[in-house]
């Protein structure tokens, strides 16, 4: 299969393979909102032999086939995190002494 890969300009190390070339109006919107603006890294030929250093093979091609996408997050995050507070903001810096909400 000829996939289309794409490097997150917002989010570092994460990847969005496509099965067809710039066609980002087939993106849910939150994903589309998460990545931000994509570069085009490299297009690939792809099968069940190919290894990937990172990915498993099988589930690319399978997302590929069933939603045209997949994401490659960075090793030890997942979509449930990606884009959780405490991940996307510093903590409150509290060193002046002052808890109060206002």
């Amino acid at each position: 299969m000829q996939c289309f890969v794409y490097a997150s300009l917002r989010k570092a190390d994460s990847y969005l393979w496509m099965a067809q070339r710039d066609a980002f109006d087939t993106l849910p919107e939150p994903l589309v909102l998460l990545l931000g603006e994509l570069r085009f890294v490299m297009e690939v030929q792809l099968d069940e032999q190919r290894k990937l250093p990172v990915e498993d093979t099988e589930q690319v091609l399978e997302h590929l086939r069933l939603q045209g996408w997949h994401l490659q997050l960075p090793p030890q995050e997942t979509l449930a995190t990606a884009n959780h507070p405490a991940y996307t903001h510093s903590p409150r810096d509290d060193r002046d002494g002052d808890d109060r909400d206002e």
